[in-house]
């Protein structure tokens, strides 16, 4: 056995701990905008040209949307019955961009000719046709876009407004039940194909959700005339569960200082037949996730935080900056 000489020891000590300490590196954030757009046919049931729908992308800067409404509505329309008609106006939008597009094709509860258009490559679909990988300078992130059915319509039903063949309500408990049963097999699709995002560095889910959100039904709300009731609408209530944040009302919590309506455009306020609400999400989640700036994208102030004119669709958007 070999000894050490102690001198010799004790000098090795003190010049390592004259050495810098090894640490881990941090990854680096990523920042990303984000968008949720009904585009109404590309605007083409309103016979307007696709490039106002890709003005609206282009003001709001955004990096991966997701779109509704890729297609035309039949004729007839009704609330019981409209297939989608024509071809899908994505690839236009995507191309006019220089980004990257999938078409959702698949026919199911959850989709109504939806895509996703990225700055960033996408991969593969999940088994729903829910959801895509996209790779983000190397950081996987998932896109889910879905469109859920609008009849019944439960604001419409507690306001005794007309909107098929369904009956009028009071409660939420009542509103709470129609909108499970009319969206429930859809939400169980999504939450089948978000089990794929699971370990991803980020995940969103972005969609016309023809459903308020509870955020914005609330007794507050009530009070400021708003709405009728306050209502914990569970499709919103549901994905908040599952660990997503409302990137919206993360910037603005407070739903009577900040309303927020993406239906509709085409009508006032005052309307007696129509109800203004929110209805288009852009959720996500990550970890370390800050929402660094969020908004509507419309027509005109002060219903639009980002306005663009002319504009295209019966909804308005809503964008998020974000970053993890």
């Amino acid at each position: 056995m070999r000894r050490s000489s102690l001198p010799s020891l004790l000098a090795g000590l003190a010049l390592l701990s004259t050495l810098p300490a090894l640490s881990t590196p941090a990854l680096a954030e990523t920042r990303l905008t984000i968008m949720s757009f009904n585009v109404w046919g590309g605007g083409g049931n309103a016979q307007k040209p696709v490039d106002e729908t890709v003005a609206a992308i282009k003001a709001a800067g955004a990096d991966i949307i997701g779109i509704q409404e890729t297609r035309l509505e039949a004729d007839p329309c009704t609330a019981d019955v409209c297939p989608p008609a024509g071809t899908s106006v994505a690839k236009a939008i995507a191309d006019a961009l220089g980004y990257h597009y999938y078409d959702q094709t698949k026919v199911n509860d959850a989709l109504w000719a939806n895509a996703v258009i990225s700055r960033y490559p996408i991969g593969q679909a999940t088994p729903n046709d829910l959801g895509v990988p996209i790779d983000v300078d190397g950081r996987k992130v998932w896109a889910f876009n879905i469109h859920l059915d609008d009849s019944p319509y439960q604001p419409y039903q507690l306001l005794n407004i007309e909107y098929g063949a369904f009956p009028f309500i009071k409660t939420e408990a009542e509103a709470v039940k129609f909108a499970s049963d009319t969206r429930g097999p859809a939400l169980k699709l999504l939450f089948e194909d978000l089990k794929a995002a699971e370990g991803a560095d980020a995940a969103f889910i972005f969609g016309d959700f023809n459903e308020p959100s509870f955020r914005d039904w609330t007794a507050e709300t009530v009070k400021a005339g708003h709405n009728p009731v306050p209502v914990r609408f569970p499709t919103t209530a549901a994905i908040e569960e599952a660990g997503f944040t409302d990137t919206f009302r993360a910037a603005f919590p407070d739903p009577v200082a900040k309303p927020a309506y993406t239906w509709t455009p085409t009508s006032e306020p005052t309307d007696p037949e129509d109800h203004h609400d929110r209805i288009d999400f852009a959720f996500a989640r990550a970890k370390e996730l800050k929402v660094l700036k969020a908004g509507i994208v419309g027509e005109k102030s002060p219903e639009a935080d980002i306005v663009v004119t002319p504009w295209p669709s019966d909804h308005r958007a809503t964008m998020a900056e974000i970053s993890f």
